[in-house]
Parts: C-alpha cells; sequence; structure tokens
C-alpha cells in the first residue's frame, strides 16, 4: 500500500468513527455495534502508530469522544471524565495484569464492577447538597443537566455521614430498567414517534431533554461508582464505595473485592450468563486497582488510567432459519419488513422475529428464502439479522424481493429520494392506517381520551361506526348501536361519550399532535402551535415559514404542505373544528419587560450557545419586538447563529438586512 493510500485510509476511519461518535454520544441513536467501532479504533491506532507522520490531531483516538449540545450550560470538568481502555480477550486482562505487577509488584487487589449500559454522569456536591449534575460530553467538559438529574429518585439533593468531604465529585451511570424501557417504547410507537434501539439510548435522550417535568415522567435510575475530593479520607476505592453507600448514594451491591486475576476471571465467567438475569443491561465487567495510592502511582495515558481496564462481553449470537418475510403497515402507511425465524433460544428468551428495517436492508443482507441467519441481541431488546451463512443455502433458494404493493390494501407503494423506508399512500382506505390513526387520536399523549381504548377503536371500525377521526364525535349520536357491542354497557357509554366531550378542551398542540402528521411528533407539534398560533396558519404556510419555525426542518415542513394540501385532510379540519376541538392557542396577556424593540422586526435562525430560538423569541416579544415568518425587506434584523441555512443567509444579504448575532440582540436592550 502507497503512503498515500494509507493517509486516504486513515483519513476515512477518522471520519467514519467521528460521525459513529456523534451517532452515539449526541444523537444517541448509535450506527455501529460497540464491537465493530472497537475494531475500526484499534485498526486506527494500528496506522497511527506506523505512520505517527499522519496523525490527525482530532483524530478519535486522541480524545474520549462526544460533542456538546448547544442546547445547556457548558461545564468544565475539575477531573475529566477519561475513557477506560476495553478488550473482550482474557488473554488482554491477563496481560494487563502483568503490566500492573511489574509497576508495583504482587501486593495489590482488584474492585471488580458490573459495567452498566447507560449514560456517565459527573455529581457534584458541596457541604453535603447537590451542587450540579454534568454529562461525560468530550471528557473535559460535558453539559450541566442538573434540574433533568434532580428528578431521578435514586440521585440525592442532600446526603450526610461520617468522613464525608465539604466537596465532592461522585460518578456514576444514568440507567433505564428494561421493563420501563418496552413500556416507553410502546407508548413512543403508538404516538408516531421513532422508538429508540436500546435503553441505554433512551435514558440518554432523556436526560438530555429540555422540560425537566418530561423527564421526570420517564423512569430513570443511577449508580455510583467513583469518588473525587482534593481531601479524600479513603485510602482505598473499596472503602469509599462502602462510604458512599453509607451517606445515601445506590452503589450497586454486585461489586467485589478480588485478591487476584483469577478471582477476575470467575467474575467474568459468573456474570456472563447471569447478566441477561438482571433489570437492567450490562455490556462487560470494568475492573480497578484498589489502592488510591497504587492508582496514582501507575498514572495515565493520554485518554485512560493505567490501572482499570473494562471487559465487554461480546453480543450474543445464535443461527436459526427463515421462514419468511412479512411486512407491517403502520399508522403514517410506513411498511417494515420482519424477518419471522424458527424459534431459537437467545439471551435468555425465545426470539421468534428480527426486525429487517427497509429494503436497503434485505439487499445488503442478501436474503434468500430459507436462509440460515446469524441472529445478535446485545443491547438491543429487538433481535436483528447480522449475515447469512452462505455455505447453508438452499441450492435453488430465491432471493427476497421487497413488495412492490401494500400487503393491506393493494395499493402500489412509494418510496421517496433519499428515504429508506417504504410508503403506502393510500392514507383514506388502507385499514391498518385508519385504525392506527384514530388510536393515536384518542391516546394519552394526544387527545387523551378516557373511555375509548385501541381495542375499541378497532371493534368501532370493524362495525362501520368509525371511518375517520371526525367520527369520534359523532358516536354521541349512535347510542343504539353502540349498545349492540359486545361487553358495551351503558355506563361504558356514558364514560365514552364524557371522554369525547371533555377532549374538546384539550390545546391546539394537543389536536395537531393528534392528526397524526408523518414527523410531528409532540414537540414538533408544539412548536408549530406556538409559532404560528392557529391551524389557518399553518395550511396556509409555505416551506420558507415553516422553517423559520423553531426546530422545523425542509422534511418536516414537506409533510406538513403535503398533509394539508389533500382535500379529505382539509374537510377532515373543517368538520373539527365544527365540533368544537380547539385549533389556534389561548393567547394570553403579554406584559412588556420594555418597549426597547417596538415597530423592529426579526427572523432567527440557526443553533445558538447561550439560549434557545424560543428564548430569544421570547426576549424580543417581551420587549415589543415582532417575529416575522420569512425574509423579505420588511425585515429589521436577522439573528443568525451557527449552521444557518445558506439561502436565508444569502437572501438577507441581497436585500442588506443587518445580520447580528445574539449577543448583539442583548445589547440593543442595554
Amino acid at each position: 500500500m502507497s503512503l498515500f493510500d494509507v493517509k486516504d485510509q486513515m483519513d476515512t476511519l477518522v471520519q467514519e468513527l467521528k460521525q459513529h461518535n456523534y451517532n452515539y454520544y449526541v444523537l444517541a441513536m448509535p450506527s455501529i455495534s460497540d464491537y465493530d467501532f472497537d475494531q475500526k479504533l484499534k485498526q486506527l491506532e494500528a496506522l497511527e502508530k506506523a505512520h505517527p507522520e499522519f496523525l490527525n490531531p482530532d483524530s478519535p483516538t486522541q480524545k474520549v469522544g462526544g460533542e456538546i449540545t448547544k442546547s445547556f450550560k457548558t461545564i468544565v470538568h475539575k477531573w475529566p471524565m477519561m475513557s477506560l481502555g476495553n478488550t473482550y480477550n482474557e488473554q488482554d486482562l491477563i496481560d494487563f495484569d502483568e503490566r500492573i505487577k511489574k509497576a508495583i509488584g504482587d501486593d495489590f487487589q482488584y474492585v471488580c464492577e458490573l459495567k452498566f449500559d447507560g449514560l456517565s454522569m459527573s455529581l457534584t456536591y458541596e457541604n453535603g447538597k447537590l451542587l450540579r449534575g454534568v454529562t461525560r460530553g468530550d471528557g473535559t467538559k460535558g453539559d450541566e443537566v442538573t434540574a433533568n438529574i434532580k428528578t431521578i429518585r435514586s440521585i440525592p439533593t442532600e446526603v450526610k455521614g461520617e468522613n464525608m468531604p465539604a466537596y465532592f465529585e461522585i460518578r456514576g451511570e444514568v440507567l433505564m430498567h428494561k421493563a420501563a424501557f418496552e413500556k416507553l417504547n410502546e407508548e413512543r410507537i403508538e404516538n408516531g414517534e421513532v422508538p429508540f434501539a436500546n435503553p441505554r439510548n433512551f435514558a440518554s435522550g432523556t436526560v438530555k431533554m429540555q422540560d425537566s417535568a418530561e423527564v421526570a415522567k420517564r423512569p430513570l435510575d443511577c449508580f455510583l461508582y467513583f469518588l473525587y475530593s482534593d481531601e479524600n479520607p479513603f485510602k482505598t476505592h473499596w472503602e469509599s464505595l462502602k462510604a458512599a453507600k453509607s451517606w445515601g448514594f445506590k452503589v450497586s451491591e454486585e461489586s467485589k473485592l478480588c485478591n487476584n486475576i483469577q478471582d477476575v476471571l470467575a467474575f467474568i465467567a459468573f456474570w456472563k450468563e447471569k447478566r441477561f438475569r438482571l433489570s437492567y443491561d450490562i455490556d462487560g465487567i470494568v475492573l480497578k486497582v484498589n489502592s488510591y495510592a497504587q492508582q496514582q502511582e501507575l498514572g495515565f495515558t493520554a485518554k485512560s488510567p493505567r490501572w482499570a481496564i473494562s471487559y465487554k462481553y461480546k453480543a450474543q449470537e445464535v443461527e436459526t432459519v427463515l421462514e419468511k418475510v412479512t411486512y407491517q403497515v403502520g399508522r403514517t402507511g410506513a411498511v417494515t419488513p420482519v424477518a419471522n425465524l424458527k424459534p431459537v433460544l437467545l439471551a435468555g428468551t425465545t426470539v421468534k422475529r428480527a426486525t429487517l428495517h427497509n429494503a436497503n436492508e434485505i439487499e445488503r443482507l442478501d436474503l434468500h428464502e430459507h436462509d440460515t441467519v446469524l441472529v445478535e441481541k446485545g443491547g438491543e431488546i429487538i433481535p436483528k439479522i447480522i449475515k447469512v451463512n452462505l455455505d447453508k443455502r438452499l441450492a435453488k433458494a430465491l432471493k427476497i424481493e421487497y413488495i412492490h404493493n401494500c400487503p393491506e390494501c393493494g395499493t402500489e407503494l412509494i418510496r421517496k429520494e433519499g428515504e429508506a423506508i417504504h410508503y403506502c399512500p393510500n392514507d383514506e382506505a388502507c385499514p391498518p392506517q385508519i385504525v392506527g390513526r384514530m388510536q393515536h387520536f384518542i391516546s394519552r399523549k394526544a387527545m387523551n381520551i378516557e373511555g375509548i381504548g385501541a381495542e375499541t377503536v378497532e371493534a368501532f371500525y370493524q362495525k362501520g361506526l368509525l371511518r375517520h377521526i371526525s367520527d369520534i364525535y359523532q358516536l354521541k349520536n349512535k347510542e343504539e348501536e353502540l349498545k349492540q357491542i359486545e361487553r358495551f354497557g351503558e355506563k361504558s357509554i356514558v364514560n365514552l361519550i364524557e371522554g369525547i366531550e371533555k377532549s374538546k378542551q384539550m390545546p391546539f398542540e394537543k389536536v395537531l399532535f393528534g392528526l397524526g402528521i408523518r414527523y410531528v411528533g409532540a414537540t414538533v407539534a408544539k412548536k408549530l402551535a406556538h409559532h404560528f398560533k392557529n391551524i389557518d396558519n399553518i395550511m396556509s404556510a409555505n416551506s420558507e415559514q415553516l422553517i423559520a419555525a423553531d426546530e422545523i426542518g425542509e422534511r418536516i415542513a414537506q409533510s406538513v404542505i403535503e398533509y394539508f394540501s389533500v382535500p379529505e385532510h382539509q374537510n377532515e379540519i373543517s368538520k373539527l373544528k365544527a365540533f368544537g376541538l380547539t385549533f389556534e392557542i389561548e393567547e394570553k396577556e403579554v406584559v412588556l419587560a420594555s418597549e426597547k424593540l417596538i415597530g423592529k422586526t426579526f427572523i432567527i435562525s440557526g443553533v445558538f450557545e447561550k439560549y434557545s430560538r424560543d428564548e430569544l423569541k421570547a426576549i424580543i416579544e417581551a420587549n415589543g419586538g415582532k417575529i416575522l415568518g420569512s425574509i423579505s425587506a420588511k425585515l429589521n434584523y436577522l439573528i443568525a447563529g451557527e449552521n444557518m441555512g445558506p439561502s436565508k443567509l444569502e437572501k438577507a444579504q441581497k436585500l442588506q438586512i443587518p445580520i447580528i448575532s445574539d449577543e448583539d440582540l442583548l445589547n440593543l436592550l442595554k
């Protein structure tokens, strides 16, 4: 391989790994397994060692990983949150043990701990009171998420006990138990939102939510496992863990003090199978030299302590046979292929099905009928097919071809350019879409209609009582038909009608979310409602005006425009208006903080470090200013942040509109 090829390979690996880091740490949606990531990282490390002249200072090997989101205050860690070296190989642990012995002799112990698959967190306490909670971030600085952390019941806001330093940090892992994850993910699917892949991602996404009230609704937990202080009164890590527990912190009962590497390997073997009985996910075991003095003597590399290492279990894999591929149609028309498998035991549960995601995945796997496939279930709750065993492929097996027509209504499927998902466009006559849309509308996070559940909606559809959302509001006129339905008595009918009438009081953002517009989840619906004030403004908005709303991108804007361009949808809105549903936000009387911006118009675009776009909008309106929907000659100021759209910037420059920063805005108020 030429030097040019070597450098090109290294640059490619750097970019790949940085993207995977971003997906994992920032988006909380990993696109590669831990094992595959580690193999790529080791490949890059080997190339950098052989060719130091091509070492990129921004290489993932030179830092812990991750980026800082713009939503929270950035805090520099007093003690860097370093990553651990890791291995999937027991011989590497034996070699690690030999290096420790060469450095400090044979007189030492290890503390073995479960490696929780969650979100790393640093908690700072002063005089026994919780001062702040900060995420790992990039290892040197992270996001302050104190308000969200305070909602986690296992994290004490105040502690007391013997030998407690006046100021200390305690590190741990925020996680979500598997049962809670499955329940919340079901609700997410019901609401038409993309489900999280595993509990770790759900926990990470929750901790980084802007609304702590929403965080409080999700049952997070936290195990603490390391103490930092300038006045640490303890000589060993084991002593500090016992003390932390006595102060009121949740410390894992499964940790163990080990006298040698044989004890460590036995601990690893014990948890290899037993880990599946835990209510939460672990992906390995961490071992740390127990003595703080010996830790100090061993020191650190640029990114990891020399006195600790993690052993990671490989994801559980098993072979089975693909029996057939079926297709599920969701309420938005998305068609998802599912692999139906010969039942097989995997990671403590019987697996019969595995997700195939989309047509691209079927093509990537090169699936054929009755293939023998390798199925994995690591941190993923839903099993997935990793690869096909080509040696066992049947001689005349036919290739699996993705379907062209909807399995429910027969309509030809569509697939938009740049998207991986196929859709059934027949939303007005495709049964699972009709039923799913109404089930979404009555759900707790949408209209929360008491007295009617998902099964009831299905039954009413089968009886011909419901075809559209608006039909729900005509049920009060169909009491005789309702009485004919099995197990639906007079009391049930009264509760149903009361629940339907009560739902008319639900705010505009809930109604908008309940309509089930593709890509418009609860948060997006709230943003649209508060930006446009009423449904008519949203229905008449063009793409540029929609994108001007906070967190609305081109894909969402296009979906909204397409939805409201359909005559049937327009007719449905008219009917719901007539039934008295809320289609505008309740305007509150604004008391101006000042009149300094009266007569001034603004557009906010991009991402800002200190403020969200909603906060900047509130500042402008509180001082008499007005937010416009699009750039025109009437605009006085464009407030520009990072990642602002180039077309918007170009248009503002062409019209010679002053482009200012968030700091400039605040200066206007001085």
